[in-house]
């Protein structure tokens, strides 16, 4: 009886595998990955930055193509190769896609915050205004509108380098970033934040030192910024007394392993 019962088991899985294509879903139209695969001509002396453009000049010409097609295919009437156009945009959409320019890198430590620009004054309030929008929670927020903002502060960043903005924006940035957990990438903006303005009123050498300590485990890097953070930053009485227990521990953890 059992056998029978695997049996049959068996054969509706078959059953399954087999028709779990829809009518004229196209299934036999799907190009197999060999042919997919093409040849790549990298362009002489191409940097990121050439190669990031070229790239994404490419994905909105896919994209732009595929809706061409949705329409030319909805005009004929072509209802089984509309279908098959409008799935393919939207596992297209689907798939995650990255700024690879990171601005952090690309804006040099020597940029220095020091003019007051209106156009960037108005875009950090609304990058704030934007920001805010996404939740006071700390675990829970609407992250595309973080996203939105840390685009705007690198607008900012990008745009007005010489604004007396820019620390601001890289703090900002680097706090989204924290919140994502892309911690290599938040350490980069906070560094940005004091090397634009080494007297920026926000504590950012304590929160690139606490990255690099609890989450990146590069203590002998953080120890210092502990120190610099106790030398040069305001802190409150409980961060201030945080930071000396911790370069207490880290300074001893040193010594014990030489």
């Amino acid at each position: 009886m059992a056998k029978k019962i695997l049996t049959g088991i068996l054969i509706v899985l078959v059953y399954v595998l087999v028709g779990c294509h829809g009518v004229d879903s196209g299934a036999s139209r799907l190009i197999p990955p060999r042919i997919k695969t093409a040849t790549v001509v990298k362009p002489v002396q191409a940097g990121e930055a050439d190669l990031v453009e070229q790239m994404t000049a490419h994905r909105q010409a896919y994209r732009n193509a595929l809706k061409i097609l949705i329409d030319f295919y909805s005009d004929s009437g072509n209802n089984m190769k509309l279908k098959w156009a409008k799935d393919e945009l939207a596992q297209l959409d689907g798939i995650p896609q990255y700024e690879y320019i990171i601005e952090a890198t690309v804006a040099p430590e020597s940029l220095r915050a020091t003019e007051t620009i209106t156009e960037a004054d108005y875009m950090y309030r609304e990058a704030l205004r934007i920001e805010k929008k996404a939740g006071r929670l700390i675990l829970i927020k609407h992250e595309d509108n973080l996203r939105a903002a840390l685009d705007l502060y690198n607008q900012i960043i990008k745009k007005h380098p010489s604004s007396d903005k820019i620390d601001d924006s890289a703090f900002r940035a680097a706090g989204i970033c924290e919140y994502f957990r892309d911690y290599t990438i938040a350490v980069l903006y906070y560094k940005r934040a004091f090397q634009w303005d080494p007297k920026t009123p926000y504590p950012a050498r304590f929160k690139t030192a606490y990255v690099l300590d609890k989450y990146l485990h590069r203590r002998d890097e953080a120890l210092e910024l502990y120190r610099q953070s106790l030398e040069q930053e305001k802190l409150s009485a409980g961060r201030k007394e945080f930071i000396e227990n911790r370069i207490a521990e880290l300074t001893k953890s040193k010594q014990s392993g030489k």
